[in-house]
C-alpha cells in the first residue's frame, strides 16, 4: 500500500473516530443551556439535576473529542505537507481563526462552567452555557468553511506556483459553506436531541426519576423536530447545489451512468465499475434522480460515462455510503413522528421506549455515512477541481506512515472503550439525588 492510501486511511481513521464525539458536543452545549436556562428562571431542582446529570456528560464528551482532534491538523504537516505547501494560505487562515476565535474561547468558557457553580448566580452560569454553545457551534463553522473550500473553492488565485487568498468573504458566504454549516450543524443536534430521549427512555423504562426523564424527553423530542426539519431542508438544498458543482459525485451517489432527462433513482443499485454499469437494480423511480438533483423530473442528469475514469470517485463506497444515510435518515424521521404522537403516553409506550434507547447510535451512523459520501464523493481531488489527493501526500515512506497508522489505531481504540465505558456508565447511573443537588 502507498503513502498515498495510507495517509488516507489514518486521516480518515482519525477524523471518524473523532465525529463519534463532534455532533454530541455541539447538540448537549446547547440542550444544558436550555436545561439551565430553565433552572435560573424557575428555580426547580428538577431542571438543575438535569442540567448537572447531562452536563457531566457532556464534558466527558468534550474532553475525548479534544484529545483526538488536536492531531488532526498535525497530520497537514506530517502527511500532507504538499497540500498544505499549496493552499496553505486559504485553509490555513481558517484553520487559525478557528483555534484562535473559537476553540480557545470555547475552552475558556468550559473552565469557568465548571469551576463557577458556586462563585456565580444562577443566571450568569447558565449564561456561560450559552457561551460556551455558541463557541462550539462557532468553532465547528470554521471548520466546515475550511471543508467547503476543498469541495468547492473560491476566491482565490493560483500566484507562484500555489494558491493565494484574494476574496475572504467569498470563501465565508459561498453557497456551499453555508449548505454544509446548516445541515452539519443540524444533524449534530438531531444526534443529541436522540441521546437525551434514549438516555431518558431508558430510565422511563425502568421508572426511575420519572418527571425528570419525562421532561428530559420532551424537550428533546422538540429539539429533535426542529432539527429534523432544517436536516431536510438544508440537505434537498445541499443535494441540488452538489449537482451544480461536483456532477461526478451525483452520478457515484446513484450509480448512474448514462446521460439521460428524467433519469431514475433506486432503492437499491449495486454498481459494476469495471463494465459500466450497475450488477443490480432494484425499485425504480422515474426521474427521481432529476427532481432531487435539480428540481426538474424532467432535467438531465450527466451520467458517470460522461466524466473521465480518473475523474471518477469511487462509486460503490459513494453509492453505499448515500443510500445508508438516507436509509437511517428516513428511520429517523419514523421514530421522531411516532415519538411525538405518543409524547403524552410515554410511560406506557414501551415498545417507543424500547425503540428509542436502541436508536441511540443511529444519528451516529447517519453522520457517518454522510462524511464518508462527502469526502470519498470528493476523488480523486482533494481540492475539488484544483489539486488531486494523489498529489498532495508528503514525501514520507510507507513504513513510518504505516506506523503512525496502527499506532493510531490502538491508542483510540483505548481512548474509545474508556469513553464511551464512562458515558455509558454515567447514563445509566442517573442523576445526583436531589439533596446532593447544590447549585
Amino acid at each position: 500500500m502507498d503513502v498515498v492510501m495510507l495517509s488516507r486511511l489514518q486521516f480518515a481513521a482519525a477524523t471518524m473516530f473523532h465525529f463519534l464525539f463532534v455532533p454530541l458536543t455541539l447538540g448537549l452545549s446547547v440542550l444544558v443551556a436550555i436545561m439551565e436556562t430553565r433552572y435560573a428562571k424557575t428555580g426547580d431542582e428538577t431542571w438543575l439535576r438535569m442540567t448537572k446529570f447531562f452536563g457531566k456528560l457532556f464534558l466527558i464528551n468534550v474532553a475525548l473529542g479534544v484529545v483526538t482532534g488536536i492531531t488532526l491538523e498535525f497530520q497537514f504537516g506530517t502527511n500532507w505537507s504538499r497540500y498544505s505547501e499549496y493552499v496553505g494560505d486559504v485553509f490555513g487562515s481558517l484553520l487559525a481563526i478557528e483555534a484562535t476565535a473559537a476553540f480557545f474561547l470555547e475552552s475558556t468558557f468550559i473552565g469557568i462552567w465548571i469551576f463557577g457553580w458556586k462563585k456565580l448566580s444562577a443566571k450568569a452560569h447558565a449564561t456561560v452555557m450559552w457561551l460556551v454553545a455558541l463557541a462550539g457551534s462557532l468553532s465547528s463553522v470554521w471548520i466546515l468553511i475550511a471543508n467547503a473550500w476543498m469541495q468547492n473553492p473560491v476566491g482565490y488565485t493560483i500566484r507562484n506556483g500555489r494558491a493565494e487568498l484574494t476574496d475572504f468573504m467569498a470563501v465565508i458566504t459561498q453557497k456551499y459553506a453555508l449548505l454544509e454549516i446548516s445541515h452539519t450543524l443540524s444533524a449534530a443536534y438531531m444526534y443529541s436531541a436522540f441521546v437525551v430521549m434514549g438516555i431518558s427512555a431508558w430510565h422511563l423504562l425502568k421508572k426511575q426519576n420519572v418527571e425528570l426523564f419525562t421532561r428530559a424527553f420532551r424537550l428533546g423530542l422538540i429539539f429533535g423536530v426542529v432539527s429534523a426539519i432544517v436536516v431536510a431542508v438544508s440537505g434537498d438544498m445541499h443535494g441540488v447545489n452538489v449537482t451544480n458543482t461536483q456532477p461526478a459525485k451525483l452520478a457515484a451517489m446513484e450509480s448512474h451512468w448514462e446521460t439521460t432527462t428524467r433519469a431514475p433513482s433506486f432503492i437499491l443499485a449495486i454498481p459494476d465499475e469495471k463494465n459500466e454499469r450497475n450488477l443490480i437494480e432494484f425499485g425504480r423511480i422515474p426521474g427521481l434522480l432529476s427532481f432531487l438533483g435539480k428540481h426538474d423530473f424532467n432535467a438531465e442528469i450527466i451520467g458517470l460515462k460522461d466524466i473521465p475514469k480518473d475523474e471518477r470517485p469511487p462509486v460503490l463506497i459513494t453509492s453505499l455510503a448515500f443510500r445508508t444515510m438516507v436509509g437511517s435518515a428516513t428511520l429517523l424521521i419514523f421514530l421522531t413522528v411516532w415519538a411525538f404522537v405518543k409524547r403524552n403516553k410515554l410511560l406506557e409506550s414501551r415498545r417507543l421506549l424500547t425503540a428509542m434507547v436502541l436508536a441511540i447510535p443511529l444519528p451516529l451512523l447517519t453522520i457517518e455515512a454522510g462524511w464518508v459520501l462527502t469526502e470519498v464523493g470528493r476523488q480523486p481531488w482533494i481540492v475539488y477541481g484544483l489539486m488531486k489527493t494523489s498529489q498532495a501526500a508528503s514525501p514520507v515512506v510507507s513504513s513510518q506512515v504505516l506506523a503512525s497508522l496502527i499506532g493510531f489505531i490502538v491508542v483510540y481504540s483505548l481512548l474509545g472503550f474508556v469513553g464511551f465505558w464512562l458515558m455509558i456508565k454515567h447514563a445509566k447511573t442517573g442523576p445526583a439525588p436531589a439533596q446532593e443537588t447544590v447549585a
